[in-house]
């Protein structure tokens, strides 16, 4: 079951949102575009902008952001 913070997410409307390309991201076309939409942060292939987004709740964003910064998923 959905929360009420998740239901919101998946109704966003993200045409007006500003899309930003992510400072780690390279020239050979690995790269990830995110948009800040209220309740949400989106995510998208910049090489498809298209082909869709991931939404997230912040919360959820922030964290993952976290891991990532502290090496979780380092190979």
């Amino acid at each position: 079951m959905r929360t009420s913070e998740e239901n919101l997410v998946a109704t966003l409307d993200l045409s007006d949102v500003r899309w930003r390309k992510s400072s780690r991201s390279t020239n050979y076309g690995n790269c990830v575009e995110v948009a800040f939409a209220g309740p949400a942060v989106a995510a998208r292939d910049s090489k498809d902008p298209e082909g869709g987004s991931i939404l997230l709740p912040v919360e959820t964003w922030t964290d993952f952001v976290r891991d990532v910064k502290a090496g979780r998923f380092d190979g």
